[in-house]
C-alpha cells in the first residue's frame, strides 16, 4: 500500500506493506533514533516516537497506522545540527554514557516541559517510567529536566553540574563535555547497527531447546536449498578450533574449552547451526528446515549437583596442556569422548574436567588455627548469590565484510585487540589481515569483553566472501551471551570480644556454566577484593569453579568482588550482632587503611602473584566514613512509619583495582598536525565511561593545549597502538598513562625545536598555555610555528611519540555504600528510600561523568539485590528471557535519596593521581542493602536476590 504521512515537518509518500512494523520501517529509512532494544516488546523505549502528539512505541504500530498522522523523532530535536535545549542539557549534565537510548530520552523530556513548564518528581518519573537506562542510572536526569526547564526560560541560563577539582590543573578535574556525546544524542550513526548497508547478508542462529544433549542426526540439506540461502554452518563444516570466549591477554588464564559448533550441546541457547541469508526472514525460514534430532542428557545445574560423586560430566573432550602438564593426564583422557572435540589448557589453573572442576586455586597466610585459637566468638556462614545478566541496551552485534584478502569487522566490544587475535587464530590467518574497529558501544558491563558474535560473523565473512551481520536478539542476549557467576562462600570468621577480627577461612565456590571464560580470574577476585578490605594476619582462601549447564557466565563489572564482599560483610555484620557492636564500629576497627600492607595479595590474584605483597598507596576511607555517616545520619533516630513498616541502616566498604599489575598493558602514540593541534592514537576502548576524554585531557593538560585542540582517536586495530581493552578497572590508570607518557615524549620534543626556533638551550625554555614555547627572554614560538618548521624541507619531520604503560604498582580505589530500607514485616515488602554512594577515585578527571557512572553502577547493583534473577523450570530451561520479565529496575525503582559523592585522595600511578570509578560502584549494595534488611526486621537474607518471600520465611511467616 502506499501510505502519507509527515515525518518531521516534512510529507512523506512510501510504498510498503500495510503490517510492516513502524520500527523497522523508519530505521531502514535513516532514522537511527528509532532502535529495537527488547525485541518489539516496548518495553525498553529505545524505538519511542511522537504519533499525532503523544509519545508511543514505534515497534507496536504498523505501517497502515501511520496514514494521514504527523510522526516526530529524535532526529527532530536539532536544527542545522544545533542541538535541542534538552539535548543540551544531558551533555551539560554529564548523564550521556553508552548514548544508545539518550536519543529517547531526550525526546520523552522535551515532550514533557512542552506539556509542563516545571514537573515534579512524580511527572518525571511518569514521563520516563517508558525508558529503559542501564548505565546512566536515572537520578541524573532529575537534573537534567531542571536545567532544560531553566534554559527554556532564560537561554544562557547556567549552573554547577558537578564539582570541580584540582585547582592547579587545568582540564584535569574539570567539566567538560564527553567528545561524543553530540552525535550519540542526535542519533548519528555511530553503532554497529549503523554501519550495516541494505545489501549485507543476515546471520541466524538454531540455538538448543536443551541445556545438555547430543546432536544424533543433522540435516541441513533443505535449509541449504531455500532460496536467499548463503551458507549453513555446523559442527561438521566449522574450525576445530578449541578456544576461549573470554577476552583476555593470552595466553588466557582460562581452558580453551570451546568449538564453534559442536556435537555436544552445553546450554540452552547452545549452537546447533547457523545460517548466512540474503534477508532476516530467509534466515528464519531456514532455521524451521533443519531437521535435528536430540539425545538428551541429564542437565547440571547446581554446584551441589556439580560435586556430586555422580554427576554428569559436562566435558568430556581429550585434554591437553601447553604448559605444566599434570602427571596423570594419561589417566584423566582415558575415557575421554573426541566427539567433544579438545579442551586446551594454557597452564596450570587447577581444571580438573572429569570432576566438574573448570578451574581452581587455595594459600593463606599466618597461622590460620591459632587465629581462631586466638578468637573469643568464631561464626560459621554460608552466603550465595543468583544468576544477574547485564542487560545493556544494545544488544551483542558484529558486521563483518572481506575488503580484498583482508578482513573488516565493526564491533560493539570492549576488546578490539583480542577480537583480532582470536579471530585470527580460528580462521588460520595472520592478524594483519584482521581489521577490528570498535564502533560506539551501547552498554557492556563486562558482557562485550567476551567474544560471542564475533568468532561466528568473521567465519561467515570470510567463507562467503559476502558482508554479514549478527545481530542478537533480546532474548539470545540471555541465553547465548554472559552472566554474572553464580556463587557460594563458605566463611569461618573468628573475633575477639573488642571486635578485633583474628582469622578468616573463605571457601569461593562458582558456577561457570558451561564453558570456563574468566572460570580462574572472576572467582579469585571474590577473595582477592574483599579479604584486603580487612588486612589481618590469619587468612585462608579456597577458590573452586565448577562446570554446570546453566546459561553460560564470563565477565561482569565487579568481577568477582560483589560476592566477595556480600559474604565478608554479612559475616562481620553477624560477628557484631554476636558481640552486640555497631556494624560501622567493627568495619573502622578492622578496615584497611593507607599506607597498610596487603599480605593476602600476595598469595592471591589473576594468573601472576606480585613480587611482594603491595601496600595502600592511597586510601580516602578515612574521610569517606566520616563524611557518609555524617551525611547518610548513621546515628541518628530512625523515622517511626507505623503499621508494619520498620527501618533498618545498613554499611558496606568496597575496593576494586585500576588494571591487573605485571599483566596488563596499554599504548599510546601522538602526532602534531601542521597547525600545532594534536591527534592521539590510543589503544583504550572507550566503551561510555569517557576514556577518550580521560586521554585527551591528560594530553592537553601535560602539554598546556585547549581541549578542543586535542583529537583522540581509539578502539582502531589498524590505526591504534595495542591495548589490552576495556576491562580490570585499567581504563584511566592504563590508558591514560599511555597517553602522559606519549604526550610527556612530545612535551620534550617540543622544548627541543622550540629552543632551536628561538635561539635558546632547551634548559631555558618551557611550554606555556595557549601551547606554547617561552624562552626567559620572553620570546615565544606557538606549537603551530614549530610544527610547520618540523614539516618543512630543512624541519627535523613531522613529530612523532609514543607511550607505553605498565606496572607492578596497584591502584586500589575505595568506598562505602549506606542503604537505609523500610521493611514489612507482615507482607515482606521491602523499600530502599535511601542509598548514598561515595567512593575515591584519585583525583576525578571528568568529575561529571564519574557521578554518572557511580549512578548507574549503584542501580545495577541494586537490581541485582532487590529484584533481578534468571529463573529456570525442573528440566532447566530458562524462564524470563526478555527484560520486562527478567526484572531489571526503572526509574521507579531508585532510591528516594540516592546520592553519589567523590571522595579525592592522590594516587602516585595514576595519572594525576587518578584510579578507576566504573566498576567499584557495583559491589556494595547487596551487603549494605541485606544489612539494613536485619536492622529492620532482625532477618538474615543470606542469599541475593532479597525477596519479601525471604523476608517472610526469616519471620517465620511462610
Amino acid at each position: 500500500m502506499t501510505i502519507t504521512f509527515t515525518l518531521n515537518g516534512r510529507s512523506q509518500e512510501l510504498q510498503c506493506q500495510p503490517g510492516e512494523n513502524v520500527q523497522k520501517l523508519l530505521h531502514g529509512m535513516g532514522l537511527h533514533s528509532v532502535r529495537n532494544s527488547d525485541d518489539g516488546f516496548g518495553f525498553a523505549g529505545s524505538d519511542v516516537i511522537l504519533l499525532n502528539g503523544e509519545l508511543v512505541n514505534a515497534s507496536l504500530l504498523i505501517a497502515a497506522q501511520l496514514e494521514g498522522t504527523e510522526v516526530r523523532t529524535a532526529e527532530s530535536l536539532s536544527t542545522h545540527n544545533k542541538l535541542g535545549v534538552v539535548q543540551q542539557a544531558m551533555i551539560d549534565v554529564g548523564v550521556v554514557q553508552s548514548g544508545y537510548n539518550d536519543p529517547a530520552a531526550a525526546l520523552i523530556i522535551t515532550e514533557l516541559l512542552d506539556r509542563i513548564a516545571e514537573p515534579t518528581r512524580e511527572e518525571i518519573d511518569d514521563a520516563l517510567s517508558g525508558l529503559f537506562s542501564r548505565d546512566a542510572g536515572y537520578q541524573q536526569f532529575y537534573q537534567v529536566v531542571e536545567l532544560a526547564a531553566k534554559r527554556k526560560n532564560t537561554p544562557d541560563y547556567n549552573e554547577e553540574v558537578a564539582p570541580e577539582f584540582c585547582d592547579e590543573l587545568d582540564v584535569v578535574g574539570k567539566v567538560s563535555p564527553k567528545d561524543d556525546s553530540v552525535k550519540m544524542v542526535q542519533a548519528k550513526p555511530c553503532y554497529v547497527e549503523d554501519r550495516i548497508p541494505a545489501d549485507a547478508c543476515v546471520l541466524k542462529v538454531l540455538r538448543s531447546p536443551h541445556p545438555h544433549a547430543w546432536i544424533k542426526h543433522l540435516d541441513v540439506s533443505k535449509a541449504e536449498a531455500l532460496e536467499g540461502v548463503v551458507h549453513v554452518i555446523t559442527h561438521e563444516n566449522c574450525p576445530d578450533i578449541p578456544y576461549t570466549p573470554g577476552g583476555q591477554t593470552g595466553p588466557e588464564p582460562s581452558p580453551l574449552d570451546r568449538r564453534m559448533f559442536c556435537q555436544k550441546l552445553r546450554h540452552v541457547g547452545d549452537r546447533v547451526a547457523a545460517v548466512v541469508a540474503e534477508s532476516v526472514e530467509i534466515a528464519e525460514a531456514a532455521l524451521k528446515l533443519i531437521d535435528v534430532e536430540y539425545e538428551v542428557l541429564k542437565p547440571v545445574m547446581s554446584i551441589d549437583e556439580a560435586q556430586a560423586p555422580d554427576a554428569p560430566i559436562i566435558h568430556n573432550e581429550p585434554i591437553e596442556y601447553l604448559a605444566g602438564a599434570p602427571a596423570d593426564l594419561d589417566e584423566q583422557n582415558k575415557n575421554a569422548d573426541p566427539r567433544e572435540g579438545k579442551l586446551i589448557v594454557n597452564f596450570p589453573i587447577g581444571c580438573e574436567p572429569r570432576k566438574n572442576i573448570a578451574a581452581s586455586v587455595n594459600g593463606q597466610i599466618g597461622d590460620i588455627d591459632q587465629g581462631f585459637a586466638d578468637a573469643d566468638v568464631i561464626l560459621e556462614r554460608t552466603y550465595e548469590s543468583k544468576q544477574a545478566q547485564q542487560t545493556p541496551t544494545e544488544t551483542h552485534i558484529c558486521y563483518a565484510y572481506m575488503d580484498g584478502n583482508r578482513l573488516v569487522m565493526h564491533a560493539s566490544t570492549q576488546v578490539p585487540f583480542h577480537v583480532r587475535r582470536q579471530v585470527a587464530k580460528i580462521l588460520g590467518v595472520k592478524q594483519n589481515r584482521v581489521h577490528v574497529v570498535k564502533e560506539r558501544v551501547g552498554g557492556g558491563f563486562g558482557s562485550k569483553q567476551d567474544i560471542l558474535v564475533e568468532d561466528l560473523t568473521a567465519f561467515a565473512a570470510f567463507t562467503t566472501g559476502r558482508p554479514v551481520y549478527l545481530h542478537y536478539t533480546r532474548e539470545e542476549e540471555f541465553i547465548a551471551c554472559s552472566t554474572r557467576h553464580v556463587a557460594k562462600v563458605n566463611l569461618k570468621v573468628g573475633v575477639k570480644k573488642d571486635g578485633t577480627l583474628t582469622a578468616i577461612d573463605m571457601d569461593f565456590q562458582a558456577n561457570t556454566g558451561p564453558y570456563g571464560n574468566h572460570a580462574l580470574t572472576v572467582p579469585s577476585n571474590g577473595p582477592a577484593l574483599s579479604l584486603p578490605l580487612y588486612p589481618i594476619d590469619n587468612v585462608r582462601f579456597k577458590v573452586t569453579t565448577y562446570y554446570s549447564n546453566i546459561c553460560p557466565t564470563g565477565a561482569y563489572q565487579g568481577y568477582g568482588a560483589p560476592k566477595g564482599v556480600f559474604a565478608l560483610t554479612m559475616m562481620l555484620a553477624e560477628l557484631a550482632e554476636e558481640i552486640d557492636m555497631d556494624l560501622l564500629e567493627i568495619i573502622e576497627k578492622n578496615r584497611v587503611h593507607e599506607g597498610d600492607p596487603l599480605k593476602i595479595k600476595g598469595a592471591v590474584g589473576e594468573g601472576d602473584l606480585p613480587a611482594e605483597p603491595p601496600r595502600v598507596l592511597s586510601c580516602a576511607l578515612d574521610e569517606v566514613l566520616r563524611q557518609g555517616r555524617e551525611e547518610f545520619g548513621w546515628d541518628t533516630p530512625k523515622e517511626d512509619l507505623g503499621g508494619d513498616w520498620t527501618v533498618g541502616r545498613g554499611v558496606a566498604i568496597i575496593q576494586q583495582k585500576s588494571g591487573i599489575p605485571d599483566i596488563d598493558q596499554a599504548n599510546c602514540k601522538a602526532k602534531l598536525a601542521s597547525d600545532g593541534t594534536l591527534i592521539v592514537h590510543s589503544g583504550g576502548a572507550d566503551i561510555g565511561t569517557g576514556l577518550d576524554l580521560v586521554v585527551g585531557k591528560i594530553a592537553a593538560e601535560t602539554l598546556k593545549m585547549p581541549l578542543e585542540e586535542v583529537t583522540v582517536i581509539s578502539g582502531d586495530t589498524d590505526h591504534c597502538p595495542f591495548d589490552k581493552g576495556a576491562y580490570a578497572s585499567s581504563g584511566t590508570c592504563f590508558s591514560g598513562n599511555a597517553a602522559k607518557k606519549a604526550a610527556e615524549a612530545m612535551r620534550e620534543r617540543i622544548l627541543m625545536c622550540g629552543a632551536e626556533m628561538l635561539g635558546a638551550e632547551v634548559a631555558d625554555v618551557k611550554l606555556v598555555f595557549p601551547a606554547t614555547v617561552e624562552a626567559k627572554d620572553g620570546k615565544q614560538v606557538t606549537f603551530g610555528e614549530i610544527a610547520h618548521q618540523a614539516e618543512g624541507g630543512k624541519g627535523w619531520g613531522q613529530l612523532l611519540t609514543s607511550g607505553s604503560f605498565i606496572t607492578s604498582d596497584f591502584a586500589f580505589p575505595y568506598g562505602a555504600n549506606f542503604a537505609e530500607v523500610a521493611v514489612n514485616t507482615r507482607t515482606g515488602e521491602i523499600k530502599l528510600n535511601k542509598f548514598h554512594a561515595l567512593l575515591d577515585c584519585g583525583t576525578p578527571i571528568n568529575p561529571d561523568l564519574a557521578l554518572g557512572q557511580i549512578y548507574g553502577a549503584s542501580m545495577r547493583a541494586i537490581g541485582h539485590s532487590m529484584s533481578e534473577e534468571l529463573m529456570y523450570d525442573e528440566n532447566g530451561v530458562p524462564l524470563n528471557t526478555d527484560l520486562k520479565s527478567y526484572g531489571a529496575p526503572k526509574i521507579g525503582d531508585i532510591p528516594r535519596d540516592f546520592r553519589a559523592a567523590l571522595v579525592p585522595s592522590d594516587d602516585p600511578v595514576g595519572p594525576y593521581g587518578a584510579k578507576s570509578i566504573s566498576e567499584i560502584g557495583v559491589n556494595g549494595a547487596s551487603p549494605a542493602i541485606a544489612t539494613a534488611i536485619h536492622d529492620a526486621c532482625g532477618v538474615w537474607i543470606r542469599e541475593w536476590n532479597f525477596t519479601p518471600e525471604k523476608v517472610l520465611r526469616g519471620l517465620n511467616k511462610l
